[in-house]
């Protein structure tokens, strides 16, 4: 199933356009788990997306799954894709080739069958350009 980037305006109704995508798809017998990246702090992102270990943190005193592994078999919204930092992106990479994940903590991937519905307000194609732009006037600089 190949991931949709559903783009748009604040309040266009991309929400709405994601859980019908899901209702009338193939895995619409599955869960519909909806993430709005924005509303999650940074520091939090990681483990609410992959899961963690036992010990994995300070106060992680047993695994929890994240929530790839709990829209197993279903769908996963990423609401404000845009948001999320270069580390996180690089990792959702990760899942998106692999179809795997890896709890924090962990040295093993686990297996995730999921359907991912994005979504963003941002130009991302625009800020794509603006930040290689970016980073080659930096390295221009310094030669």
């Amino acid at each position: 199933m190949p991931s949709i980037l559903i783009q748009g305006e604040t309040g266009t109704g991309k929400g709405l356009v994601a859980r019908l995508i899901h209702r009338l798809g193939p895995r619409s017998s599955g869960p519909f788990v909806d993430v709005n990246c924005a509303a999650i702090p940074d520091t939090l992102l990681e483990s609410e997306l992959f899961g963690y270990e036992r010990g994995a943190f300070t106060d992680a005193r047993r695994a929890k799954p994240g929530l790839f592994q709990t829209a197993h078999h279903g769908t996963i919204f990423l609401d404000e894709i845009g948001l999320l930092p270069g580390a996180l992106q690089a990792k959702l990479l990760k899942v998106l080739e692999e179809q795997a994940v890896r709890r924090l903590g962990s040295t093993t991937s686990e297996p995730v069958d999921v359907w991912i519905l994005s979504a963003t307000n941002a130009d991302l194609s625009k800020a794509v350009h603006e930040h290689v732009s970016a980073r080659i006037s930096i390295t221009a600089w310094r030669c």
